[in-house]
């Protein structure tokens, strides 16, 4: 798994004409649909990866997948985590092309949010334990067992490469709850996806 020091500044000149990567908000297609296989881990990749990490830090997520910045790739970083009295220090975490190669337990509900559904939470049900495989930014496979945490955040940035939302996982009566928000979003992307069609 990569660290901070392996991640380089964003500043590729693949994109020097180009406006930087923001967060991508509901109902943006790129989020709906299962993300595609990266197929090298090339100088493209490594930028991404520089711009999702930015991203996330400024927008303070514990994690973030590639379609949230507007790429359909299978990919996603996690956020370094300090050390605590029950585990030690998490560094940065890139998962590229990940599989969850074993999940455990019964499923458990925790309250979530996500960085393309800003101000809607939900309590979702996910399995407590989890074994991931993927390739880091070295181009190195390894795998990794987490009953924590980082288990569910692993399950929740998966859940985005495959198309899927927090608000396919809520219960009913979240969804009911959740429903006027969802509409504002619905009707922001709506006005501006028209602007920008001007």
């Amino acid at each position: 798994m990569a660290s901070d020091a392996s991640i380089p500044p964003a500043t590729s000149s693949l994109r020097a004409n180009r406006s930087p990567r923001q967060i991508v908000v509901f109902p943006a297609p790129v989020l709906l649909q299962r993300a595609r296989t990266v197929e090298r881990i090339d100088e493209f990749i490594r930028e991404l990866v520089a711009d999702m990490v930015r991203v996330m830090r400024e927008e303070e997520g514990a994690g973030i997948a590639a379609p949230q910045v507007g790429e359909s790739l299978r990919l996603f970083v996690v956020q370094a985590r300090p050390a605590t009295e029950e585990r030690p220090a998490e560094p940065l975490g890139v998962y590229v092309n990940p599989s969850l190669a074993m999940v455990e337990g019964g499923v458990e509900p925790f309250e979530e949010g996500c960085l393309s559904l800003p101000e809607i939470r939900a309590d979702i049900r996910r399995p407590p334990k989890v074994t991931i495989a993927a390739t880091d930014l070295e181009g190195i496979a390894f795998t990794r067992t987490d009953d924590g945490m980082l288990a569910r955040i692993w399950q929740h940035e998966f859940d985005h490469l495959e198309g899927t939302l927090i608000l396919d996982r809520m219960t009913p009566m979240d969804k009911l709850a959740s429903r006027k928000k969802v509409k504002l979003l619905r009707e922001a992307y709506d006005d501006e996806t028209k602007a920008t069609r001007r």
